[in-house]
């Protein structure tokens, strides 16, 4: 998945050729060029930048000198690029484009990470990406350090508030997903939201789930009803959560926490790609 998105970047950003760089530039020439921070936080697409390099022009040599996941400061150099100084150029917006928003997703996850230290809880990331590169935002939030939830509608079932509502109900809901997933010989984890205690009872009298999400319900409220879940559950918080009450939430002892705006809502790192001369 990863090189059919680069492909259409490619496609989309080069189609016919880059004109300015074969107006401008001899076809010989050659050139290096630096990766440059120009603002502290937490890298990530350097793998990313390599292939793209070398799918584009395997002649271009790559050289890393800071991986993904490091912590990087204003004024680093995160790899050099040297080569055909024309394709370094028809390059160059695709390589910041994939970098600065993974850059920016890891850097946001990693804040949060670090919030939640001392806690058992981990942050999990949600389907709320941008269309046609999830697989690229959920790779930068787990090189932040979170944990990537289901990456799409067919790896897990989630039966959430208008799954129950259109099949019936919660009992219904998941008697349904059992048989259906008997019928159909699949072995996926089955998690369900609830919106209330009242709806938590109903999915413990049934049981066959393997998590509880508890929807938009407080740190109090996820206090009071955490030890009526046995431990065979696994339980998750979601809806409301923000970077200042995310604590809260960890304190309570819940196993996960989602956050859709580990990629929805992201500012992206400031980077870019310098023509070097020594």
């Amino acid at each position: 998945m990863i090189d059919e998105i680069i492909d259409i970047a490619i496609r989309e950003d080069i189609g016919e050729g880059d004109h300015t760089a074969m107006a401008c530039i001899p076809p010989t020439a050659t050139g290096t060029a630096a990766l440059l921070v120009k603002e502290d936080g937490v890298l990530a697409g350097v793998e990313l930048a390599k292939r793209i390099i070398k799918k584009y022009d395997r002649s271009l040599v790559f050289h890393a000198l800071i991986l993904d996941g490091a912590k990087v400061k204003k004024g680093d150099i995160a790899f050099t690029i040297a080569g055909n100084s024309r394709a370094i150029l028809s390059i160059e917006r695709l390589v910041l484009n994939f970098m600065q928003r993974m850059s920016g997703i890891a850097t946001q996850t990693n804040q949060i990470v670090t919030l939640l230290e001392g806690t058992k809880a981990q942050v999990l990331d949600t389907r709320k990406t941008t269309p046609g590169i999830r697989a690229i935002e959920k790779w930068a939030v787990a090189i932040g350090g979170g944990v990537n939830h289901r990456f799409g509608l067919y790896d897990m079932i989630l039966i959430k508030d208008n799954h129950i509502d259109y099949a019936g109900g919660i009992a219904e809901a998941i008697r349904s997903t059992q048989a259906y997933l008997k019928t159909h010989q699949k072995r996926l984890k089955i998690e369900i939201e609830v919106r209330d205690e009242k709806e938590l009872q109903e999915v413990l009298d049934i049981g066959g789930v393997d998590r509880i999400m508890l929807d938009n319900f407080t740190p109090e409220a996820i206090k009071k009803v955490l030890p009526l879940i046995p431990s065979q559950y696994e339980t998750e918080a979601s809806g409301g959560i923000t970077i200042e009450n995310i604590r809260s939430y960890a304190e309570t002892g819940v196993d996960f926490i989602s956050s859709g705006a580990l990629t929805h809502s992201v500012k992206a790192m400031d980077l870019s790609l310098k023509a070097k001369f020594n």
